[in-house]
């Protein structure tokens, strides 16, 4: 089970970057940043509709690391930045709003399943 999480909120910059924010955060970026050491998972939910009249963010990406302490994580994540070892890897094109962004741990979670 992945031990901290990196969460966040985002969305094109405005509306005629969508293409460009498709292009590069959803069709290259998220999968860059898995190949960081310690990166279990790297997913990406998109809105499909809001929820009591709230404004939500397009979309919400998580980072799941295998690591316990949220600073080898970032620090982790820091280097791979730094210097990208994935031959996909590209450079951003300025598509992208970032409007939060946070790392979590599980506090509880609970379950249908009998």
């Amino acid at each position: 089970m992945p031990k901290v999480k990196l969460i966040g909120l985002v969305e094109p910059i405005d509306e005629a970057s969508h293409k460009a924010f498709e292009d590069w955060y959803l069709g290259n970026h998220i999968e860059d940043v898995s190949h960081t050491p310690g990166v279990i998972r790297a997913t990406v939910h998109r809105l499909i509709k809001p929820f009591i009249k709230t404004d939500p963010p397009q979309y919400v990406t998580i980072y799941e690391f295998d690591m316990e302490i949220v600073e080898d994580a970032e620090k982790a994540l820091g280097k791979y930045l730094a210097n990208p070892t994935w031959q996909g890897s590209r450079q951003a094109n300025d598509s992208l709003k970032i409007l939060s962004a946070g790392w979590y741990e599980v506090d509880r979670s609970f379950s249908s399943n009998k």
